[in-house]
């Protein structure tokens, strides 16, 4: 999946790595998976599979949100052996996705999340993709 993102949201990124060392990648996507924003550090494709992975993890949350009806996701975390994944809602149909350390202090990688996107959400925010009705036409 190639797409045309603004670069204008890489430096937020990469100032967030900067910030908290423990970080090793950063991407800003849509929650349909569209990356929107990279780090540095990271190279095309794996930023592209990294937005589809955390579209996947933060959709499966929302999913469990609605229908055990106990309301919107804020934050999808995975503890994995080596790593922890940290899905963010970043404004209206975006995320902020953080790959760190296993040793990371989580309470801070949350708390620096949840500050950069009320500092810069709004500009995070997504219009959602039209869908299909039921004869084929693009609905907005």
């Amino acid at each position: 999946m190639t797409t045309s993102k603004p670069r204008s949201l890489d430096w937020l990124l990469d100032d967030l790595i900067e910030r908290l060392p423990d970080v090793r990648f950063a991407i800003v996507l849509s929650t349909d998976g569209l990356l929107l924003g990279q780090c540095g550090s990271m190279d095309q494709p794996d930023a592209e599979r990294f937005g589809a992975m955390a579209s996947t993890l933060h959709g499966v949350a929302r999913s469990a949100g609605a229908h055990f009806d106990v309301g919107g996701v804020c934050q999808t975390v995975v503890e994995l052996d080596e790593a922890v994944l940290f899905i963010t809602a970043a404004g209206e149909n975006a995320c902020l996705a953080l790959l760190t350390v296993e040793t990371a202090n989580m309470g801070m990688v949350a708390y620096e999340m949840n500050q950069t996107v009320q500092r810069v959400g709004a500009h995070l925010s997504v219009d959602p993709r039209p869908t299909l009705d039921e004869a084929g036409s693009r609905q907005p």
